[in-house]
């Protein structure tokens, strides 16, 4: 975890570096999988990686993203491509293991494409909104995260 700029005493960019951090051990026990030739515990620890991210990037997207939109607009944007590359990739283990013979190199190249993700949102993203969003701003990230949470309180009941 970061700790040079001071963004962790933001509550929501804690819970999203700790996601972070919760994603990139799970990509290697995936890579592990991956040199084990063990496809099925791989697409396992792909559906465990989505359920971290959906929320994550609703958090972000719904959030975070269109505050800082106006003012880093290529930035953003690229995340939000990256974002959705990553989840077509998870996705194809959605139900079970993937039949295509590629789709093992293809998850880890996609894997690797996130872990850079990360560090440009940890990098960048974050210590940008540290200095650019006001206390509202934090407010309104927070919502969303509490209303997500709520939706999933209750699909989960």
């Amino acid at each position: 975890m970061c700790e040079y700029c001071g963004c962790q005493s933001i509550t929501e960019i804690k819970r999203l570096t700790e996601e972070h951090d919760t994603v990139v051990n799970l990509i290697s026990f995936v890579q592990t999988a991956h040199t084990a030739g063990d496809r099925d515990r791989m697409a396992a620890l792909a559906r465990q990686i989505s359920r971290v991210l959906g929320p994550h990037t609703a958090v972000e997207e719904n959030g975070l993203f269109p505050l800082m939109k106006a003012d880093f607009p290529g930035q953003i944007a690229a995340l939000e491509d990256e974002h959705r590359l990553v989840e077509k990739v998870l996705g194809e283990a959605s139900v079970g293991t993937p039949a295509d013979p590629d789709w093992p190199d293809r998850l880890v190249a996609t894997l690797d494409l996130l872990r850079d993700h990360i560090l440009k949102e940890q990098d960048g993203v974050f210590p940008a909104a540290l200095t650019s969003l006001s206390g509202d701003d934090w407010e309104t990230v927070a919502l969303v995260r509490s209303t997500l949470d709520d939706l999933r309180g209750r699909a989960a009941a």
